[in-house]
């Protein structure tokens, strides 16, 4: 019998391969003022770096107009003013003029022309952030709960999560000869040919790695669908220590059941020392048990649904020379942020601003970016903070100044109390069209509007005041983690979207799919019997996303 032909890796596998320090010729390509963009390969080469080269869809039936999106590594979103006045600017000079709030905490700019991508990436440098590992194949930006303001245990986390961040990083010095030096690599020098990283080894990871740090009772990060979670325990006010969540991630593809959303599982307990001996634990397990031939099947969430949480313990315990205890009990309540100023234990205050869809920008009514950049101008020792849920925080903030930035931002039409309906409160789209270039259907553009739509029916049913967690996406890979909401819509073609429902607001249940296909003019007519149902058969106080689950998609399921 002949020996079995050896299974092939993925392209991405021998470019990483041929390329360790990644590299490629992102540097002669920026210097070459006779092109307009990368190379494919260099575009994977430039994933690593922070930046995803992407194109204008509105404008491809004219031409193709080569555009960069750069992501800043903000390690639990948290920002000085003076490092919000660069991302600022630098949107302004060189970006659309906006700045996009992600759900993992960080900053995106759009619009980007190549040449100006290496002035980006050095003054985000200037300003002490990154954009190395924001995207790629390797640990992506690490996310920590915003709230509680100013608390030990809060502080206690957000310590670990840096920690944990400069322990993650990639050592290639591609990165600073490329965008700091301005200095292209020899890729066949020996020393460049040869590089293996430290952690990652010579080909990183099989796909991207996602961590989060949540304090409950507030699941705020949506601490499941990562690989990688930290739930603190919390005595007196003191990080005891953390149970371990492993295996979670929202990405999949349409009409392939073989990829699927899946929430992490806990499997046990440990303390605050062993941080970063476990982080770097559950990301070897997936650096050396991931899918290297099929991308589609390269998260670390399958190897934990093949292999299951006994082989997760075993080699968690054995890499990190631990021996996990039992995991401590938790709940959860909300995955909400907190909106308006709210006073701190430290008796400073600070100020839930919600972000429609994550995008800072100035409209005609609201003037938002302008008015951030001058609470960043005039309060220098105010915090910024981005949300998992693409809203900001204004924290530490004195008593006296609190009158002045409620001056500045009302000036502007920004509302710190009631600030927006409680449908759109709780909605969130990942940016789609038109720079995605995965993207099958219109999402941020979209959703506002729709929630409009959805809003008129709520009022008709008498559920005007009902919270539902709505989201959307242009295509199923989840960067919204829309299998997490009560409602969501995924595109699955230009005005056509998957709906599903029944997930919770705790973040500790997928929805379901309800229909494969909606049209966009027929959404209202199909969901208003669904919510009508509901309004009439609701047990007392029970959320909408909580009786499809008990109630409606049961029904369905039996009837199919």
């Amino acid at each position: 019998m002949s020996a079995e032909a050896p299974t092939k890796l993925t392209h991405n596998e021998d470019i990483k391969a041929a390329i360790p320090t990644l590299a490629g010729t992102l540097s002669a390509t920026l210097a070459n003022p006779a092109t307009d963009h990368f190379s494919e390969d260099d575009n994977q080469f430039l994933k690593f770096h922070g930046s995803y080269q992407q194109d204008d869809r509105d404008l491809r039936k004219t031409a193709k107009k080569y555009i960069m999106m750069v992501r800043g590594r903000i390690p639990g979103g948290v920002m000085t003013a003076k490092q919000w006045q660069v991302f600022d600017l630098l949107a302004t000079t060189y970006a659309n003029n906006t700045l996009r709030i992600t759900t993992r905490q960080s900053i995106q700019f759009h619009g980007i022309l190549k040449s100006g991508l290496r002035a980006v990436v050095q003054a985000i440098n200037r300003s002490l952030l990154s954009t190395l590992a924001a995207c790629g194949d390797v640990n992506r930006n690490v996310m920590a709960a915003p709230t509680p303001a100013y608390t030990k245990a809060r502080e206690q986390v957000f310590a670990d999560a840096q920690k944990v961040a400069l322990a993650l990083a990639p050592m290639t010095k591609a990165y600073h000869s490329i965008w700091i030096d301005g200095v292209q690599l020899d890729n066949e020098a020996a020393e460049n040919k040869n590089f293996v990283d430290p952690l990652y080894g010579k080909t990183y990871l099989p796909r991207k790695f996602k961590i989060a740090f949540v304090i409950p009772p507030v699941n705020d990060m949506d601490v499941f669908t990562n690989c990688l979670g930290f739930i603190a325990v919390v005595e007196n006010d003191q990080i005891i220590g953390y149970n371990l969540a492993v295996g979670g991630g929202m990405g999949r593809s349409h009409g392939n059941e073989a990829t699927f959303a899946r929430l992490a599982d806990v499997i046990g307990f440990f303390t605050p020392d062993k941080i970063v001996d476990v982080a770097k634990a559950v990301l070897t397990i997936h650096r050396d048990f991931g899918d290297r031939t099929d991308r589609k099947h390269a998260r670390l969430k399958y190897v934990v649904a093949e292999r299951g949480v006994k082989f997760m313990q075993d080699e968690v315990n054995a890499r990190a020379g631990i021996t996990l205890a039992p995991a401590k009990p938790y709940k959860f309540t909300t995955t909400a942020d907190l909106l308006g100023w709210r006073k701190a234990v430290d008796g400073s205050h600070f100020l839930g601003l919600f972000v429609s869809m994550g995008r800072v920008k100035d409209t005609e009514s609201v003037k938002m970016k302008t008015a951030l950049r001058q609470v960043a101008d005039k309060f220098p020792n105010v915090e910024f903070r981005l949300t998992a849920n693409q809203n900001l925080i204004l924290a530490n903030v004195s008593d006296a100044d609190k009158t002045g930035i409620s001056a500045i931002l009302a000036a502007h039409g920004v509302k710190t109390e009631n600030q927006a309906g409680v449908l759109h409160a709780a909605s969130m789209a990942c940016p789609s069209l038109p720079t995605c270039g995965l993207g099958l259907a219109e999402s941020e553009r979209y959703l506002p509007g729709l929630i409009d739509r959805l809003q008129k029916v709520c009022d008709d049913l008498g559920l005007g005041s009902e919270e539902i967690i709505i989201r959307s996406t242009g295509c199923p890979n989840g960067c919204a983690r829309p299998y997490m909401a009560e409602i969501a819509f995924v595109g699955k073609a230009p005005g056509r979207y998957q709906v599903w429902l029944g997930g919770d607001s705790t973040g500790t249940r997928l929805n379901r799919v309800w229909k494969d296909v909606i049209k966009d003019p027929d959404i209202e007519n199909e969901l208003r019997p669904v919510l009508a149902r509901f309004a009439k058969e609701r047990a007392a106080n029970e959320r909408f996303g909580d009786w499809c689950d008990r109630v409606f998609l049961k029904e369905q399921s039996a009837t199919n």
